[in-house]
This record gives C-alpha cells, structure tokens and sequence, in this order.
C-alpha cells in the first residue's frame, strides 16, 4: 500500500479533529504500524470505545520500514514526543522501543515471542511496561504441514524456509518436526539470512520426488515473500505459507492469525490503559481467529485439485 492511500484510509477511519486548544485535555498515544489495511482497525476500535481524535485523544502515527535507521529514527521521534501510551507492530519496531523507554506504556501487535525477545517475564505476568498479542504460536507449525498434505497428499518431502533471527523459529521448528513422522513426510529444514539463499536453497531441493515447502514466520521472509512464491511455482512445489499476503503474491495457500482482530484487541487493551491500568498486569494473548487462503489459479498451474472439504473451510479463495 502506498504511503497517500494508507493516509487517506487512516483519514477516513477516524473522526475530525476537533479544536487544537484542547490539546492540554488530550491523551496521546504513538502508533507505529507497517501501514496494511488490517491495521486500520485500531483507530477505527478507539472511535468506538469513545477516543475521538480531536476530542479527547491525539494519535501519532509512524510508518515503520525494513531499513533498520530508519525505525531506530522513527521511534525515537514518538518516544520524544512523551505519549501517554505507545502501540507498535512488529518484532523489531518493538525491540527498538524497548531499548528507548522502560516508562512509557507498549502494547505490542504481531509479535512472534516476547518472552524469548525479552519483552516480557511472563504471559500472565508480564511486569515492566510492555504487554500485547502474539502473532504465532508453535503449534502452527504443525498445523501448516498438515495443511500441506491435505492440499498435495502425495508430499514426501518438505523443505522448511525459517529464518534463524525470528525468536519463534526453534519452538515451530520443535513442533513440526514433531509432527512429521505422523503426517509421514521427510523435512528438510533450510535457514535463510539472505535473498540469494532462497534460489539456491529451493533450486536445490527441487529435485526431490513430491516435494513441498513450507515458510516459517519471519519479516525477512515475508518482505520476500514474491521471490519465494515465484521460486514455488517455478519448480512446481506447492507450498504453505504463514501469512495472508503470500497467497496474494501467487502462493498456494497461507493460514494466518486474523491480524485484524489483533489490533481490534490492541484498542481494547490501550483503552484500559489510558484509563489506568499498568501493561505488567495485563497478560500476553495469543490470537484467537485464524484465516485461511488459497489461490486457486497457482493450484491449477500445479496441477492440483482442491479437495472440496479443504475449500469448504476458506476464508479467501482467489481465482
């Protein structure tokens, strides 16, 4: 999405601002977000729980990138701002404003592991000033090789993309692995750190009878997601991916938490805090719906059939 058009959305999504001298009654909260249409929802759920820009809230919102200076200079302009709380998406984004303030309020969306990141103690007890909704959980893992083998039953052979920097990576590596000899595939796990691994990783698995794959949760990953799709069709491997946006791309099929409904729980949770509740006594949530996709123009280029039972429980099918 282009910068003007997620502005124009943001816009929309919430009510004039009403006079600026009022500003000294407002809350303010810094909200950093990659700018997807999902995201849209948070302020569209303040709205509803009675902050109205304008009236009784200031929202600051920042755009985050992949380039590293460019969070670093991005958060650190809201954490100078002094906000009352800060809501931020994203492993990284949220790495770097834990490093700036240990005061301000956090409530992190899409965040893979907080506790392995070091963001919080606990989910039930977070302590410090930071609490949120974790985007993945390791029995997804699980899930997406099962999922895989309902599409293609003949897979043999599956090759794991995973990037060893996402702190979610061992615990779904540990439950799929769990999973293969049940669903009776062979893995063969592939660390990615850079974009040239992916051609020479999957080109090289391409020779193997009834082979898959399957990407493990990573912003590097994601933000590569056209180039791992394209490598997919190419060699003809279906592939399940953990994201939404991959089967928008061209990938086979993705089954992903509802983001939307994560930052529809974000409000719910700045809400509570702008009233006075501490984020070291709200616990880490887990996401609750899950949507599931499927391009049917890349399964009939794979020579696939979609089972009907399989496309019976879509959320999305692209044709």
């Amino acid at each position: 999405m282009r910068r003007r058009e997620f502005i124009a959305g943001l816009s929309a999504a919430m009510w004039p601002c009403a006079a600026r001298a009022q500003a000294d009654r407002l809350k303010r909260v810094g909200w950093a977000a990659a700018g997807d249409p999902e995201s849209l929802v948070f302020p569209r759920e303040l709205a509803k729980l009675g902050w109205v820009e304008g009236r009784n809230l200031q929202l600051d919102f920042r755009p985050t990138f992949s380039n590293p200076d460019e969070m670093r200079a991005k958060a650190a302009e809201l954490v100078s701002m002094a906000p009352d709380l800060l809501v931020i998406g994203g492993t990284p984004m949220t790495a770097i404003f834990k490093q700036l303030t240990s005061t301000i309020p956090i409530v992190f969306v899409i965040v893979s592991d907080p506790i392995a990141s070091g963001f919080v103690e606990s989910f039930a007890r977070p302590g410090g000033n930071i609490t949120g909704f974790i985007s993945s959980e390791s029995s997804l893992s699980g899930k997406w090789l099962s999922l895989l083998k309902n599409i293609a039953p003949n897979v043999a052979n599956v090759l794991v993309l995973y990037d060893p920097r996402d702190p979610s990576a061992q615990g779904l590596l540990r439950t799929i692995e769990a999973a293969s000899p049940v669903l009776q595939v062979n893995l063969h796990l592939a660390r990615v750190t850079e974009v040239d691994d992916l051609t020479s990783l999957i080109e090289g698995f391409a020779p193997h009878q009834n082979g898959g794959i399957v990407v493990l949760p990573s912003l590097f990953l994601s933000n590569n997601r056209a180039t791992i799709a394209t490598l997919a069709a190419r060699h003809r491997l279906p592939s399940v991916y953990p994201r939404s946006d991959y089967a928008n791309v061209g990938g086979l099929a993705s089954y992903a938490p509802d983001f939307g409904d994560l930052w529809r729980r974000a409000a719910g949770y700045a809400d509570l805090i702008l009233k006075g509740a501490k984020p070291a006594d709200l616990p880490v949530q887990a996401p609750i719906r899950f949507k599931f996709g499927v391009n049917l123009k890349t399964a009939k280029a794979l020579g696939l059939t979609i089972p009907e039972t399989v496309l019976a429980t879509a959320d999305e099918v692209i044709e």
